[in-house]
């Protein structure tokens, strides 16, 4: 099923689960949350083809309503969103797109959230070493016209091995390297809703060609992967 927009139905669902988040009630609705699940989960592939005519993507991911509470002290059983990432072809591609769906806190997010220890090295040794690309690349006028400055969590001081009086400390300091942009309401649920997130992940590509072509080499820029 091709699906170019977003119900208002689905935020109205939404809405109704975030007053009601208990196991009874959601069981006594279930058969409209699958209606919902399936409309949001062609809405995705349908943007999975938009971004396959300009990137290449290994698949979407939409995730599970049901919430792991054994060691949150959130005990709510679900989620009050629904949401879904797209994977880049690994290993030679890097990076990641996320589509968070929620009345009032909708959102995508670009970029690297949790990277491993290895990659998160890397990726500062390169900053270390020059960092006018990458700081021409945030200063981009697509980019900041769209998501703004990048974000993500930091140190409060340098990370072992780094000099903390570096000029490139402010990128150094970095845990999480992402962009996030927020939508409202009537943008999510408008006619033109797929080709906004669309153009939103499009200008985050030279960042991501980047970033790939840093995490695929090392600091001699001799390839890594076969």
């Amino acid at each position: 099923m091709n699906k170019t927009h977003i119900s208002p139905s689905t935020f109205e669902f939404l809405k109704k689960l975030k007053k009601n988040n208990e196991r009874n009630w959601f069981n006594e609705h279930k058969k409209q949350f699958k209606k919902e699940e399936k409309q949001v989960k062609a809405f995705f592939n349908t943007l999975l083809e938009k971004l396959r005519t300009h990137d290449e993507i290994e698949e979407v991911k939409m995730f599970r309503i049901y919430r792991d509470v054994r060691f949150s002290a959130n005990k709510k059983p679900y989620k009050e969103h629904l949401a879904g990432s797209f994977r880049r072809v690994k290993p030679r591609l890097r990076g990641g797109y996320y589509l968070h769906l929620e009345p009032e806190k909708s959102f995508v997010g670009c970029g690297f959230w949790a990277p491993e220890k290895d990659d998160l090295k890397r990726i500062r040794k390169e900053f270390e070493v020059d960092d006018s690309e990458i700081r021409a690349i945030l200063k981009d006028k697509k980019l900041k016209a769209t998501f703004g400055e990048m974000k993500g969590d930091e140190l409060k001081t340098a990370p072992r091995g780094f000099d903390k009086e570096h000029p490139a400390i402010d990128l150094i300091r970095k845990k999480q390297f992402v962009f996030t942009k927020t939508f409202s309401d009537a943008e999510v649920l408008s006619p033109d809703f797929i080709d906004q997130v669309d153009n939103a992940f499009k200008a985050v590509r030279p960042y991501f060609d980047y970033m790939s072509d840093v995490l695929t080499t090392d600091l001699n820029g001799v390839s890594l992967i076969d």
